[in-house]
């Protein structure tokens, strides 16, 4: 007996993305699980000062549901938030979730065929697994001695508290990427005091972000075509430099150049103070880490109330920081801005998965590196898709990944109802071929040239391979998942 013919894990917009693919081809039977009482995911959880989308919001968002309603050019999160919940509603996916339901683990029942999950609300069975979980879901604290006896207030930017009151008090911030590069100007506007601890300066581009003006949205309402152009617009801009510049570095070097010149000038010009701007300056390449855009950031580093420590922390104590520099540094409240854990064996996947032979697909790839047929499907775990597997994420928007990745499990799903399978597994032979493929277009990116050195990039695993990214374009990610050979897999009834 089989509860569900699908299960998709994951709430987020990546399973919500594949809720709405799956009601439009005519599945029915499935169900959306997720550990939280809500949907949204990230924008659920991530509600931190000036948490905002980092892309146009245009693009930010599936191309069969455009928003014309976006507040601003670069939306606020509340806003993606209330985006996930109108797409819920609009395409029916209610009655399909399960939220407050923690998958523990998913076994593969090779006699009965299908999967066999532990949740946190019991034991559920699914012909076929898709798991939507993203990567960014589990916050990373920093290994740092001490990080337990501080005796002030600890607050994670992936685990906010709303009521938590800044105001007039002293604050550190650890850690200086995506998140703590919103959040530092907002904290230093209430802040009595505020030190930033920063190990590796980010790469920031001028930000072009205004209020959109309500002819703006009433015309987007009344003629979507031109919100659609808009769209076509920033995908291009993003995909130019986001994407060519650092998946063909070695074909365009000049873009990488390009921009790199945009974020010093717009250094220049934010911070006159010669050593202060030279205490913000990367000294690794731009593309290498995951570089952001901000108006506000620099400056705020010239307020008075404002202190940028560039020492490593040697310890935390219950009043403060000490440096390794011998400083000790006084405060009440700290503000970890460092991250999620992403290619790691207990986030992806962040459950016990047991496939083909009770192989654990985490120890598996810590043993054989991380890899999945076009980021999705491997051979050790048949009937399973993912829709962040390795080298699935081209650099640009989430949502045209959730869009090829679902377009690729569909294929299979509609191949094997045809076929009448009740079991579908990629050939090793095609998982190999596709990550040779990888691993030969990753050597021409801009991650593996001498510039990334000490860049302390999450993009690149434990093997030294860059498993997140995948160095192609987004067209060609959708064009590969139109037309990939279904014979790659092995389809059996």
């Amino acid at each position: 007996m089989i509860d569900h013919e699908v299960v998709v894990v994951g709430a987020g917009f990546s399973g919500i993305g594949m809720g709405i693919a799956l009601r439009r081809h005519g599945l029915r039977d499935f169900v959306l699980l997720d550990a939280r009482a809500d949907v949204g995911g990230v924008w659920l959880v991530n509600t931190y000062p000036g948490v905002a989308v980092d892309i146009p919001s245009a693009s930010y968002s599936f191309s069969f549901e455009p928003n014309p309603d976006w507040s601003r050019v670069f939306a606020p999160g509340a806003e993606l938030k209330a985006y996930a919940d109108r797409c819920v509603a609009k395409y029916g996916l209610r009655p399909h979730l399960r939220l407050g339901t923690r998958v523990e683990r998913a076994d593969w029942d090779e006699d009965a065929r299908l999967w066999r999950l532990t949740t946190s609300s019991g034991p559920l069975t699914a012909r076929f697994l898709i798991t939507a979980n993203g990567v960014l879901h589990q916050p990373k604290r920093p290994d740092i001695p001490g990080l337990d006896t501080f005796a002030g207030r600890v607050v994670h930017t992936a685990e906010w508290d709303d009521s938590l009151d800044l105001t007039g008090r002293r604050v550190a911030v650890i850690g200086t990427g995506a998140s703590a590069l919103q959040a530092v100007p907002r904290i230093a506007r209430r802040a009595g005091h505020l030190h930033v601890f920063q190990r590796t300066p980010i790469w920031v581009a001028p930000k072009p972000d205004f209020r959109m003006p309500a002819w703006a949205r009433t015309l987007f309402r009344r003629v979507p075509v031109t919100q659609r152009l808009v769209r076509a617009v920033t995908n291009a801009v993003v995909e130019l430099f986001l994407v060519t510049g650092v998946t063909q570095y070695r074909r365009f070097p000049f873009l990488v150049g390009v921009i790199e010149g945009v974020c010093r000038r717009h250094l220049r010009r934010q911070v006159p103070e010669p050593e202060l701007r030279a205490a913000l300056t990367p000294s690794y390449g731009f593309g290498c880490k995951r570089p952001s855009m901000s108006n506000s950031y620099f400056p705020a580093f010239r307020r008075p109330n404002v202190t940028l420590v560039t020492s490593g922390i040697a310890r935390v104590t219950p009043s403060g920081v000490e440096t390794v520099d011998g400083a000790s540094h006084a405060f009440d409240t700290l503000v970890l801005g460092t991250g999620f854990k992403v290619i790691e064996p207990d986030n992806l996947p962040p459950y016990p998965v047991r496939g083909a032979d009770g192989v654990d697909l985490g120890e598996h790839w810590a043993r054989h590196r991380y890899q999945a047929y076009e980021g999705t499907s491997v051979p050790q775990a048949p009937n399973l898709w993912m829709l962040m597997g390795p080298y699935a994420f081209t650099g640009y928007s989430w949502f045209g990944m959730i869009e090829y990745q679902s377009t690729h499990i569909l294929r299979c799903l509609t191949e094997a109802r045809r076929r009448g399978a009740t079991r579908v597994q990629i050939s090793p032979e095609a998982n190999a071929r596709f990550f040779r493929s990888m691993l030969r277009r990753s050597s021409r990116t801009a991650l593996n040239r001498p510039a990334c050195a000490g860049s302390n990039s999450y993009y690149v695993d434990a093997a030294g391979d860059t498993p997140l990214l995948r160095p192609t374009s987004t067209l060609q990610a959708l064009r590969r998942s139109r037309r990939f050979d279904l014979d790659d897999y092995r389809f059996s009834a």
